[in-house]
């Protein structure tokens, strides 16, 4: 079949290269349809129960994506509460407002929150903690004052030592976050001042390293190329022959990245590495061709023969090698993330692909270049000249080294793997999207400064509810009882370092209720009863944002959320909070039935990435067992190929010796 396939194309080369480029071509016209996803959350299926349960958490209680503006002034005494900053900030979040895909409605800043007063006894009001620009520093420090005052804004809105305030801006898709950040960059620059601005969170993060990472590819995979066709030029001297091989990995990358699109996938972070991957394993067996051929081309002196000896050797080896290695990138597809799974079918698919052209397209290629190409290709070495070159006395002291140190080599080699089995157990799965830019990266700097300054910019959502059977009060998060459970798992959260803030609605409560009762320091409790609590919620309606109330407790009062400001977005970290939670729910049981789940963009990057490790950890198995068995049914196929040639050499003997006698 080998053969076949071979001289067809040394004999057709004009339509080989014309059906060649057109299959591809057809494969590449898809490219135009391409849609990006830089969105790490589809890492998962859309089915995933994390991912069912953050979507439904989110819709519950009306919940977002945010970036955070950071607005930190470290040198003057009085931090960012001057006028002329708080003017700025005033400006700017009018300007954020209308920005596309920004939603105005839900924006956190101190010209869009409350400030709770008493407005006699018994009685409060609510007024905007910013409703215009401060003129003189005594009403700065008073915004400043009363933000510290308010436990839902301090180490949320504004800093405990008032030097930093932060905006949260929820936004209405998660890729929106790096055109969005851009966006507020350009006001930001507008600006001017001692104040220093800072744009993280999260979807900042993770879209800005997609789209990064995008224009990255688009640089790093030109760049191999080129550096292949140098290498391949410094082996071969022949510009006009090494093109072949280059041809043949642009066309590989087109039909794999044209399929993967064809099909309707979106070209994800892991898709937009296949070009990357392919470009090095498309060139593989092309050099070996060249080699081969750079090597008997002057024995033959005819490209035609030299081509037909040379495929006669190489072919059956370039199938195996390129069936190995599509086997390994495929087993991909048995991983439990959906990215990786196409990543590993489409380099599969590329490797299979760049094996047919290479098989096809070089013999073809060779025959339709003019004769005079091949003037002074390839070299005759004499036998006393093998040692003269650095690869040949390189290979010579390698070859002597092993066969005279055999059980040292082995020795080193046993002893590696054991440091390396060993290694592999200490591995812990960590990861945080922000560290993934260096340490002076914007988005890096930003999220270590207001870490610093604030209770945390990475959010989690801690949901509780009762049970489908619950019997017990209706309005169940209106019980003082729950609510004051509320509040001791908020305290028990605030212990550990990785916390730096949490609100919910006992915050709420006890702000107003400290309020009504003059701020005697005793009221900055949970009323006794649930009729006190449910008064205090319905005065909370007459502020100016009454909604606020529903992101932290579901109309019904039958479902509440605890938001969770972490300082660390590292899987390691979230992880132990979700442990101290556990152990806080089995040491402490609730007044009543509760069950609770975790939800967030920190939370759900744990998931994945567990889910990640372990599933490419089954598939690097499952790819070595494949080829395992593969090479052993090749291996038996190669014995008993030779095991037959030699019977037949021995029933050709015995037959001539007897017609002899």
């Amino acid at each position: 079949m080998g053969k076949k396939i071979v001289a067809f194309s040394i004999n057709n080369p004009k339509r080989v290269l014309l059906l060649s480029f057109l299959l591809v071509l057809i494969l590449g016209f898809q490219i135009r349809k391409i849609q990006i996803d830089t969105d790490p959350e589809n890492m998962l299926p859309e089915t995933e129960p994390v991912r069912v349960t953050h979507n439904a958490v989110k819709k519950e209680f009306s919940l977002h994506d945010f970036l955070v503006l950071g607005i930190v002034n470290e040198k003057h005494e009085d931090g960012v509460f001057t006028p002329r900053a708080l003017s700025n900030i005033h400006s700017l979040t009018q300007e954020i407002k209308k920005i596309n895909g920004v939603l105005s409605y839900d924006i956190l800043s101190p010209s869009t929150v409350d400030t709770i007063l008493q407005a006699g006894p018994g009685s409060i009001r609510f007024e905007w903690l910013m409703g215009s620009a401060p003129k003189d520093r005594a009403k700065a420090l008073e915004i400043r004052q009363n933000a510290q005052d308010n436990p839902m804004l301090q180490g949320t809105l504004v800093s405990e030592d008032g030097k930093a305030v932060a905006l949260f801006i929820p936004i209405e898709k998660k890729d929106m976050s790096y055109r969005i950040s851009n966006q507020i960059q350009a006001l930001i620059d507008k600006y001017s001042g001692e104040e220093n601005y800072y744009i993280t969170g999260l979807p900042v993060a993770e879209d800005t390293f997609g789209v990064e990472m995008f224009h990255q590819m688009a640089v790093s995979a030109p760049l191999a190329a080129l550096i292949i066709f140098g290498l391949l030029w410094l082996f071969f001297k022949k510009p006009s022959l090494i093109i072949s091989p280059m041809i043949v990995a642009v066309m590989s990358v087109t039909a794999a990245m044209g399929l993967l699109i064809g099909l309707g996938f979106k070209v994800h972070i892991m898709s937009s590495m296949i070009p990357i991957f392919l470009i090095p394993i498309a060139v593989v067996d092309s050099v070996h061709i060249l080699s081969e051929f750079y090597d008997l081309y002057p024995v033959y002196q005819d490209r035609r023969k030299t081509m037909i000896e040379v495929m006669e050797h190489l072919f059956m080896p370039m199938l195996y090698t390129s069936l190995t290695s599509s086997v390994g990138f495929a087993s991909l597809a048995f991983t439990p993330i959906p990215p990786v799974r196409i990543f590993g079918l489409m380099v599969a698919f590329g490797i299979m692909a760049a094996w047919a052209l290479t098989i096809t397209f070089i013999p073809a290629y060779t025959m339709i270049i003019p004769a005079a190409w091949f003037l002074n290709f390839g070299a005759v070495k004499k036998k006393e000249d093998k040692k003269n070159s650095f690869l040949d006395r390189l290979i010579f002291h390698q070859a002597e080294l092993t066969w005279m140190h055999p059980k040292i080599i082995l020795a080193i080699t046993g002893f590696i793997m054991i440091l390396s089995i060993y290694g592999i157990t200490r591995l812990k799965i960590n990861d945080n999207p922000v560290k993934w830019f260096t340490p002076s990266h914007p988005i890096r700097m930003a999220d270590k400064v207001l870490n610093k300054h604030f209770g945390g910019t990475y959010e989690a959502y801690l949901t509780m509810e009762t049970g489908g059977n619950f019997s017990g009060p209706q309005e169940l998060f209106k019980q003082p009882a729950v609510l004051d459970y509320i509040e001791k798992l908020q305290k028990a959260l605030l212990k550990s370092p990785l916390v730096g803030k949490s609100t919910s609605v006992a915050d709420i409560i006890k702000k107003i209720h400290y309020e009504l009762r003059g701020q005697e320091k005793t009221a900055y409790s949970i009323p006794s009863s649930p009729m006190a609590v449910a008064q205090i919620l319905l005065t909370y309606q007459n502020s100016h944002n009454p909604d606020n109330l529903w992101h932290f407790i579901t109309p019904d009062y039958k479902k509440a959320t605890i938001w969770v400001q972490l300082k660390s977005g590292d899987n390691q970290d979230m992880q132990k909070v979700v442990h101290l939670v556990d152990a806080f729910f089995q040491d402490n049981p609730p007044p009543y039935p509760l069950s609770h789940q975790w939800s967030g963009l920190t939370y759900l990057n744990v998931v994945w990435q567990q889910k990640m490790v372990y599933g490419m950890f089954r598939s690097l198995l499952g790819s070595f067992l494949i080829v395992l068995i593969m090479m052993i049914v090749l291996f038996l196929k190669c014995c008993l190929k030779n095991l037959l040639h030699s019977l037949k050499l021995e029933y050709a003997k015995g037959y001539k010796r007897n017609v002899l006698k």
